[in-house]
């Protein structure tokens, strides 16, 4: 039925599968078809049941008590930290912090690095961008009277090479922050290139890894990084845990983000010193149950089932992309040089909204409106559009669910 996929391949999603729960039940008396991913991936069960197992056998407040509970929490806790390092192919763990998400690891680099800014300097971002790196910068444009940089993207959904180079032709530039995988088109952004254009001239580089974590294998010296961020619930892990890395010597040289316990060396009432990094960046008690299963969660992804992920959302994408090119009256947004599996379409004389509700009763869940990518949406000239997403538990079976699904629609609306 699908030549594409070996029988092998659809096996080894079916037992990806049996770790969602969530996935085996209906929706509008139809089987429950998820593909809305990019916003949130579902959780297996082996990140449900150690946040539940810790908090029935094994929690207390962390690096404060000297009591045998509180230290095997600690020790599980900040075990994660050295976890996401090794993760990202970093060799020091002091080298991440903790956030609730991506949109606060951005707020905290935009305020801390943003007060080691003069006015006159520049901050790049692209026009593909999530609202996570745009209002924050917005924020430090005011705040500090520095400059915003928008790097154009092509007719196809890429960022224009020769546009973003000559943004940083003046030598103003302090920092380029960019997505790695754009949450609306699904461009893969070309990473190597735009660190190296963005260090030739004095600049330093953040990544925003939200969406590309949990497609791509991630190294941050490959990738030529001195930040780069991601959340973790759209790795299968929970919500209220994100990572900010950062060069270790650029971490240190940074002032706090908020005040409070645990990021202080000493405190009087005449002043406070302020611990190394990460500490100095987490404030009060953190996400302590959320970050271990943020653990769990990457132990997930690197388990056997998973090994052939890659190539398998790889096809699927391609699958999917035929599937809908092939209905009348509907346009995928965008047409980039490498793409992760993520369509955004839109169907002639059907609003997207109409789309998802009618979706919704045949039990596809999709995204609809404007994706948190406001900007995005102008450049493209168009209000939002609709998007499928995919994660390794996306059967090709859906894809053919949410193809039918549509003509239907386009009939119904037409």
């Amino acid at each position: 039925m699908f030549t594409e996929f070996s029988t092998e391949e659809i096996e080894n999603v079916h037992k990806i599968r049996n770790f969602f729960p969530i996935l085996s039940q209906e929706i509008n008396n139809h089987p429950f078809v998820f593909l809305d991913s990019a916003a949130s991936a579902q959780k297996p069960e082996m990140v449900l049941d150690i946040m539940q197992e810790m908090g029935r056998h094994c929690y207390a407040n962390i690096h404060r008590g000297l009591y045998q509970m509180s230290e095997r929490t600690s020790a599980a806790f900040e075990a994660v930290r050295e976890q996401v390092a090794e993760f990202l192919g970093s060799k020091d763990s002091r080298e991440i912090v903790f956030t609730r998400n991506s949109t606060e690891a951005f707020n905290l680099l935009a305020h801390c690095f943003g007060e080691t800014l003069s006015p006159g300097q520049a901050i790049v971002i692209t026009e593909l961008e999530h609202h996570a790196n745009i209002v924050p910068w917005l924020m430090l444009r005011d705040r500090k009277n520095i400059e915003i940089r928008v790097a154009p993207i092509t007719d196809d959904g890429d960022i224009d090479i020769e546009a973003y180079k000559k943004l940083f032709s003046d030598g103003k530039v302090a920092l380029a922050s960019v997505t790695h995988m754009s949450n609306v088109l699904g461009t893969l952004t070309p990473a190597r290139q735009l660190s190296e254009i963005a260090h030739q001239a004095g600049a330093k580089i953040c990544f925003d890894a939200s969406q590309s974590i949990v497609h791509n294998s991630l190294n941050v010296d490959e990738i030529g990084a001195d930040f780069l961020t991601f959340t973790g619930h759209k790795i299968y892990g929970p919500t209220g845990v994100g990572v900010l890395w950062g060069k270790y010597d650029l971490m240190q040289s940074l002032p706090p983000f908020m005040g409070g316990g645990d990021m202080i060396r000493n405190v009087s009432f005449e002043k406070a010193t302020w611990a190394d990094a990460p500490h100095r960046f987490e404030a009060g008690t953190p996400a302590i149950l959320e970050v271990i299963g943020l653990g769990a969660a990457l132990r997930f992804v690197s388990q056997n089932e998973m090994k052939d992920r890659f190539s398998f959302e790889e096809k699927l994408l391609n699958y999917a992309t035929k599937k809908l090119e092939e209905i009348e009256g509907l346009r995928i947004l965008g047409k980039p040089a490498k793409r992760g599996p993520v369509l955004s379409f839109l169907i002639e004389g059907a609003h997207p909204h109409d789309i998802s509700l009618l979706l919704d009763q045949s039990g596809i869940a999709v995204r609809a409106g404007q994706h948190c990518a406001e900007p995005l949406m102008h450049r493209l000239g168009i209000q939002g559009s609709v998007r499928a997403s995919f994660g390794a538990y996306t059967l090709p079976g859906e894809i053919d669910a949410l193809a039918d699904s549509l003509v239907k629609i386009r009939n119904i609306l037409a």
